[in-house]
């Protein structure tokens, strides 16, 4: 919706303010930002007005209304509160939302990835984890997002894994040896590929961070670049910055050892643990 929005005003060569000027004070400069951005839910009734507003033919119409009457319904991650940051829920919505994925991790394993033991063994780690109670909701989370990888449209996963990854033990040897394991199982499914970059590799482009990119079933839904720190997110979404992290990606794909090769490393790795 939040694209469609912007596509919308920009193809009639309005800028935001122009926008609030034409709506005689319907709309504020702040709100139709935030609708663009997706920081807010546009409600229908606000909808109605913006399309009058641009001159919107009937058919177009119903379905962007259709559209923003079911994106108003809350999704499942409203349900854990203060488990999921605000800045959090965005991304996943959006990883609802998608078709497919590629992830690149420089520390710890991709979150849809993950088993409970190794994520719990990270949370204790970090002193803004929370309490118990707190910990055990983000795993209850991190166990919901991970759906996205069963059922009859899977997500089509992709990652990408320094060679950290795999041998910087997190929790016990056995957290650590069930979580290789667990990722070699997941690796076998046909939509689900993991690819280790090793040591040997040198420097690569992506030695600043760790990054998702995220692929829409609708072309006209352009892909976002996923970034984030100890307390917050940046999304990404135009055409030279996705360019830009794809190009990335593609070559730390060419630079990683091949998918059997990967997962006979991750392999010999957990048997090292047993």
């Amino acid at each position: 919706m939040r694209y469609e929005l912007r596509r919308l005003r920009e193809e009639r060569g309005l800028t935001i303010e122009q926008v609030v000027s034409r709506s005689e004070g319907d709309f504020s400069s702040s709100a139709i930002s935030r609708w663009e951005t997706g920081e807010r839910r546009i409600r229908p009734t606000d909808l109605r007005a913006l399309l009058d507003l641009y001159g919107v033919d009937a058919e177009k119409r119903e379905v962007l209304l259709a559209f923003a009457r079911e994106a108003r319904q809350r999704g499942w991650w409203h349900s854990y509160g203060s488990a999921i940051p605000s800045w959090f829920q965005f991304f996943v919505g959006l990883e609802a939302e998608a078709a497919s994925s590629q992830a690149y991790e420089s520390e710890l394993m991709p979150g849809l990835l993950q088993t409970p033991d190794y994520y719990r063994a990270f949370l204790h780690a970090a002193p803004a984890a929370g309490n118990e109670d707190e910990i055990e909701h983000k795993i209850e989370v991190r166990l919901t997002r991970q759906e996205r990888l069963t059922g009859e449209s899977p997500l089509s996963f992709w990652a990408v894994v320094n060679e950290a990854v795999i041998r910087r033990v997190v929790g016990s040897e056995e957290v650590m040896r069930d979580q290789l394991r667990h990722v070699v199982e997941l690796a076998r499914q046909p939509h689900v590929s993991v690819q280790v970059l090793p040591f040997k590799a040198g420097a690569h482009p992506a030695m600043e961070g760790s990054f998702r990119i995220l692929n829409f079933p609708e072309a006209s839904d352009p892909d976002v670049v996923y970034l984030e720190n100890q307390t917050g997110s940046l999304y990404l979404e135009e055409a030279p910055e996705i360019e830009r992290y794809t190009l990335m990606f593609n070559y730390l794909i060419a630079k990683a050892l091949d998918p059997d090769e990967s997962l006979s490393m991750i392999t010999r790795a957990a048997d090292d643990l047993a």
